[in-house]
């Protein structure tokens, strides 16, 4: 229970705790962004709960939701989490190429095409801390969640610079045996998304594609979806980078031609001119330009 009366002024730790809190729902999630423990949070938005006199949260089964109280907090402290930036990117922007960097890409580009890359950045720039989140929904860069963002598509945010670095192309591929099946005049079994999976584009065209057709195989991971056409499954609509990694995957034609997708580097405005971020925004975009073949087209041809 929090004491409804005021205690004194908040302190800024225990709001930066409660503006985390806010935005990622549960404590572990904020700790993780933080980089504390989950305890550390919960004891600063309880003191921060004493302070103010307010109960801020409502503590849910499946995580915590902010109060009105805690709206009206939420509007007040933005703000000042604003200033508090702006202070420190002034500062960074005559500093050296050091320092942490947060960046988020889905995690199938990030799997399988940005981790194995990541070296290469590590010893051009190794004073800079990179961390590379993925996870089931967007992170969002206008509430500060991340630094950098790797989204297909064309931005709606106009608030958020961005430049496109590429063209995700997608293909059909097969293994061995359904090639020599579709050769044959077999018809394909197809492997695709499940129907949570409907809000990606890809999904959405593989369904109208695929109506009416077997499925062998339904999956929201493209990961297994890959594996399961590289061991014999069935046919599976893919990302050309995705499929490299499976040198028994072959491009096959369907028939249609599969949708491609806009890659787009976004980096928060307050950020754009802070060396450290700028240099691990330029590295992406050259990795995409000279990967720009195995990400666009299919590199064997079946």
């Amino acid at each position: 229970m929090v004491d409804r009366k005021r205690t004194g002024s908040p302190d800024w730790e225990d709001l930066r705790h409660f503006l985390a809190l806010a935005r990622f729902g549960t404590l572990s999630a904020a700790a993780r962004a933080l980089g504390v423990n989950h305890a550390t949070v919960s004891r600063r938005v309880a003191a921060l709960e004493a302070v103010l006199g307010r109960v801020l949260f409502d503590r849910r089964a499946d995580g915590y939701a902010l109060t009105a109280d805690g709206q009206a907090i939420l509007a007040e402290a933005e703000p000042m989490e604003a200033a508090a930036l702006a202070v420190a990117c002034r500062l960074d922007r005559g500093g050296q190429l050091a320092g942490p960097v947060r960046l988020t890409a889905t995690r199938i580009f990030a799997d399988a095409f940005l981790a194995a890359h990541l070296g290469q950045l590590a010893r051009r720039h190794p004073a800079i801390d990179l961390e590379l989140v993925t996870g089931s929904r967007p992170f969002s860069l206008a509430r500060r969640e991340a630094d950098l963002a790797l989204r297909l598509g064309r931005p709606r945010d106009s608030d958020l610079r961005g430049r496109q670095v590429a063209t995700v192309g997608h293909a059909f591929y097969a293994g061995e045996e359904w090639r020599m099946r579709l050769a044959a005049g077999e018809a394909p079994r197809l492997i695709g998304f499940d129907a949570a999976s409907r809000h990606v584009p890809e999904a959405a065209w593989l369904e109208r594609f695929a109506a009416g057709r077997p499925m062998a195989l339904r999956s929201d991971s493209w990961a297994i979806q890959a594996a399961a056409a590289a061991a014999g499954a069935g046919v599976a609509l893919l990302p050309h980078y995705l499929a490299a990694l499976h040198p028994v995957l072959a491009p096959v034609s369907l028939g249609a031609e599969p949708p491609s997708a806009e890659l787009w580097l976004l980096v928060r405005p307050d950020l754009g001119a802070v060396p450290r971020v700028r240099a691990v925004a330029d590295f992406l975009a050259e990795l995409c330009r000279r990967h720009a073949g195995l990400l666009c087209a299919a590199e064997r041809e079946g």
